[in-house]
């Protein structure tokens, strides 16, 4: 479904914490009706106060959405998963003050629910219904811990993002707020593992329960959080002239298709597809040539048919310049369909090729991983970043976050 627009998605693991937690708010109203109450009465309520709990945690989303449209930004989703919700953006807002305004926003609507939810649950209780008023008395004091510890000055809490939308603002700089929001992120996880564990262990239930997964889920996304910070700074650092391989061979435009014949038999057939033969007359570079006149063409006409004849132009091939960025050629890299681009140097010559496997073993030793010859030769097969690099993901992140800008369409890929 969609709200205001935004599409509604429930990950499967919340069909699993939602049967948890209906059992766990079930328990509580029998013990807390004494048996007196029929069980299938004591599992409804328990469905429903898990339900209204999740029903929060949307409106907590959607506080931090509508402001972001707001401000702006487009929101692509807002999903519920295991340990609450989440609504991605198409981008990060563009000035620190929307930033702080957009996290602001989640926390005061969980407030607001929880004075609310609490207010009733003391009317209920002395006029009405205590069952009711023990239901709506669950959901506000968990609504009011949502809302402060969503508070905490670290990421990926939204006191996270305050912070780091005030470090901005103070210091300039985003990627520092987002520094000083993930170190203090990392200690607050550890510190709320621990008090829950200990919560736990004292006769806390739901609140102990919640307070471990939310210090298990925000441990994780510091730890990924300054996974990406470094993934980002080597994709900034490094350029192309730095990473690139040189998976082409050379052949001179007056040689005959026979000789083209003979240098990919000469080839390693895992390789065939993987290299460029590039075309030169008295060594000036005017293009590459196929395989494609091989498979047309008989054998008898080999020795008669010129490779100038078969040349295309070098600007057909997708390229990059050696002083691009990493992050660029990532960007490059999954706009072509064969996953390589021909580097050009400095006097717009070929000096290389660049693909997947090359990029992503040069970010790895910059970070001092030496990846094992088979693991390469693997990933070189299939085309792909070795060791599941998300680095694509990371470098949308960069641009979502306004770290880089969208390179021009115009100079993106030419020589």
């Amino acid at each position: 479904m969609r709200i205001s627009g935004i599409p509604l998605r429930v990950h499967p693991s919340w069909f699993v914490v939602l049967l948890f937690f209906t059992w766990l708010f079930q328990n509580q109203v029998a013990t807390a009706a004494e048996s007196s109450i029929p069980v299938v009465i004591s599992w409804g309520l328990g469905l429903m106060t898990a339900l209204l709990l999740f029903v929060s945690v949307l409106l907590h989303e959607l506080g931090h959405s509508l402001v972001a449209l707001r401000e702006g930004v487009k929101v692509t989703s807002i999903t519920l998963f295991m340990l609450g919700g989440v609504a991605r953006v198409e981008r990060e807002c563009s000035t620190p003050m929307a930033s702080l305004r957009v996290a602001v926003a989640g926390p005061l609507v969980s407030l607001l629910l929880a004075i609310a939810m609490l207010t009733g649950a003391f009317y209920l209780h002395a006029h009405v219904d205590p069952l009711i008023a023990n239901l709506l008395r669950q959901l506000g004091g968990l609504n009011l811990m949502l809302a402060l510890f969503n508070l905490l000055p670290g990421l990926p809490l939204d006191g996270g993002l305050i912070v780091k939308a005030l470090v901005w603002q103070w210091t300039g700089s985003q990627r520092k707020g987002i520094q000083v929001a993930n170190t203090t992120g990392r200690f607050l996880s550890l510190f709320a593992i621990g008090l829950g564990l200990v919560w736990f262990f004292n006769g806390g239930r739901v609140g102990a329960l919640w307070l471990v997964l939310l210090g298990w889920f925000g441990l994780g996304a510091s730890r990924s959080q300054s996974q990406m910070l470094v993934l980002q700074q080597v994709l900034r650092e490094l350029n192309v002239g730095e990473a690139k391989g040189n998976r082409f061979r050379v052949l001179e435009d007056d040689q005959t298709l026979r000789r083209l014949s003979q240098l990919r038999l000469a080839t390693k057939e895992s390789e065939r597809s993987e290299e460029w033969v590039l075309v030169c007359r008295g060594g000036r570079w005017v293009g590459y040539v196929t395989d494609e006149p091989l498979k047309q063409l008989p054998v008898q006409q080999w020795d008669r048919q010129c490779l100038a004849d078969y040349t295309k132009p070098l600007s057909e091939l997708p390229s990059i310049h050696e002083k691009a960025p990493l992050w660029q050629a990532v960007i490059q890299l999954e706009k072509s369909d064969q996953g390589r681009l021909l580097v050009f140097n400095l006097a717009g010559l070929p000096a290389g090729t660049l693909d997947r496997i090359d990029l992503a073993d040069a970010v790895l030793q910059r970070l001092g991983v030496k990846l094992p010859v088979p693991l390469i030769e693997a990933a070189r097969r299939e085309n792909i970043y070795p060791l599941g690099m998300a680095l694509p993901q990371i470098v949308e992140s960069m641009l979502a976050s306004g770290l880089v800008e969208q390179p021009d369409e115009s100079n993106g890929s030419s020589s």
